[in-house]
């Protein structure tokens, strides 16, 4: 059976994708509950491990990675049902293993005007470029690391200074009323020596801004990362063809609506298993 957890609040992007779901997905035909969870509202991190310990399929569904952003504030809207797209996570926050499959998918944003671009590194003799320390939202870094966003900052903080003396900026997610709200992300990027991030989906935009990133493990972008601060002057930067096929990956972990009602969504995530 389809189990789509409801998230009490009305104006929940959850409430239009949960019809697709129904209509487009299948059951595993071994009488499991097959669990979809919207992030890690409500009561989803109980759920999901409960999941985990009875051994029920589950996915996480959120914004896509390359798509048309949504309106989040005051309340979450849709402005482009063809060019938004939702990722859909078998057992995970994010997707970062499965199969290339072929590259129609990315063909295909890039011609709705979709930036999937991969342009290189920034191979300019910027000895002094920043990092940046981009976490995830509060929920999700105590969910993945066990820690409050704030002591996750000063653990990475801390450690980036054991290994140089370049010039750390924090950014945060920006939000109605704090000082990044109407900022965005690719001009923090500009000279920029290198991202690092939890959890965050900045980690795609700072590549696709021609920035090495270095991520927790579990990060959709973590294939094409580094995962070791003690490199941190020389950063992880795969060549083209792995940044090429990683980008298809992604493509092809992320649906719109119609795809998702369809049963698009259901059929490709099929082949990934």
């Amino acid at each position: 059976m389809i189990v789509c957890h409801r998230i009490n609040w009305t104006k929940c992007l959850s409430h239009k994708i949960w019809p697709a779901i129904k209509e487009g997905w299948q059951d595993d035909g071994k009488g499991r509950n097959v669990n979809f969870f919207w992030g890690l509202a409500g009561n989803n991190i109980m759920a999901i491990r409960t999941c985990i310990e009875t051994g029920q399929p589950w996915y996480m569904v959120d914004t896509g990675y390359l798509s048309k952003q949504i309106t989040r504030y005051p309340e979450p809207v849709i402005n482009d049902l063809d060019r938004t797209y939702f990722r859909i996570c078998k057992g995970s926050i994010h997707t970062n293993k499965g199969m290339v499959l072929d590259g129609a998918r990315l063909q295909k944003l890039e011609s709705q005007g979709i930036d999937v671009e991969f342009k290189g590194w920034d191979t300019s003799d910027n000895k002094r470029g920043h990092i940046i320390v981009a976490p995830s939202s509060q929920t999700v870094t105590y969910h993945i690391n066990g820690m409050s966003q704030d002591e996750w900052v000063e653990k990475v903080t801390n450690e980036i200074k054991k290994y140089t003396d370049r010039e750390i900026v924090f950014r945060n997610k920006p939000r109605p009323g704090n000082e990044w709200w109407g900022t965005e992300l690719k001009d923090d990027l500009k000279g920029a020596h290198c991202l690092v991030t939890n959890m965050s989906l900045s980690a795609i935009e700072a590549v696709l801004h021609q920035t090495p990133i270095i991520t927790e493990g579990r990060n959709v972008a973590s294939p094409i990362a580094g995962q070791d601060i003690s490199k941190i002057e020389k950063p992880l930067r795969p060549g083209r063809k792995t940044v090429t096929e990683w980008l298809r990956f992604v493509a092809n972990n992320q649906f719109t609506l119609e795809e998702i009602r369809n049963g698009t969504a259901f059929d490709i995530l099929q082949q990934q298993s």
